[in-house]
């Protein structure tokens, strides 16, 4: 009990002794008189007094500057983050123009329809499961869309309309197995029925005669037989493999298409030519 009654005695007695070196301190603003003296006695009380507070507290303050600083560099990076963001959208963005530029491009010169009245349309829907194979265009009756009609890029055939409602069409692929494409191959001639096979990477062409002289890299195109949806001559693909066994009546042809089918997007359908 003693002991805890001097702890406060001295506590008592240090701050009566600040409080006066403090008002000392004050009094003699001017730096002379007889005051001056005091009060540099009260600046050698005080002075260890404030450095023991700014060693305690000084840590503290250190802190509190680096939570500061801290919050300064995170909101920096976060800008510098969204200007980033923003520069690679404008890149993205500018290589999807280019992109499309090219597509459209290719559509507007079809060197292998020359007659026909096309319609430029844009894909904007799938198949909507992987077991169809077909896709949606963004143009329908109300722009002159009709069944069977081919659909085409600058590479080739895709296929032709399936179905058909005011402002969309459903396009069949020629990849699909129920789709069947009169052709013929490019130097020997061979006519033959150019048929999807799902989702492999190529088309299979039957009844070609197995006497013809079929060669890989030949070109095969639509032949164009009469009532075929298809005019003559649009690109479908080259021959990729070719199989002969004896006794066969027909030899097993493999194509590989010249149109991408995973990046279909713009096409243009083409319009039977005005009868005159």
């Amino acid at each position: 009990m003693i002991v805890y009654q001097r702890e406060n005695r001295r506590r008592t007695i240090l701050a009566l002794i600040v409080l006066t070196a403090v008002t000392l301190i004050t009094l003699d603003v001017r730096g002379s008189g007889p005051i001056s003296t005091l009060r540099g006695g009260a600046h050698d009380v005080v002075d260890p007094i404030a450095g023991a507070f700014g060693a305690v507290f000084s840590p503290v303050g250190d802190w509190i500057d680096g939570v500061t600083s801290t919050t300064s560099l995170k909101d920096e990076n976060a800008r510098l983050r969204r200007r980033l963001d923003a520069a690679r959208g404008q890149e993205a963005r500018a290589r999807a123009a280019t992109q499309e530029n090219k597509e459209l491009k290719k559509l507007l010169d079809l060197p292998f329809v020359e007659d026909a009245d096309a319609i430029a349309a844009q894909v904007v829907e799938g198949a909507p499961s992987n077991f169809e194979f077909t896709v949606q265009i963004g143009k329908g009756e109300s722009d002159g869309v009709g069944v069977d009609m081919p659909v085409v890029t600058g590479a080739g055939l895709v296929g032709r309309v399936l179905a058909v409602s005011r402002d969309r069409a459903t396009v069949l692929l020629v990849k699909d197995p129920e789709s069947g494409v009169g052709v013929k191959i490019e130097k020997s001639g061979a006519p033959g029925v150019v048929k999807g096979r799902g989702d492999s990477d190529t088309l299979r062409v039957d009844f070609v005669d197995p006497n013809a002289d079929v060669t890989k890299g030949e070109i095969v195109y639509t032949s164009g037989q009469q009532n075929s949806p298809f005019p003559a001559a649009i690109p479908i693909g080259t021959v990729s493999n070719i199989t002969k066994a004896h006794g066969d009546l027909q030899q097993d042809v493999l194509v590989k298409p010249l149109v991408d089918f995973s990046r279909l997007d713009y096409v243009k359908v083409l319009r039977p030519p005005a009868k005159r």
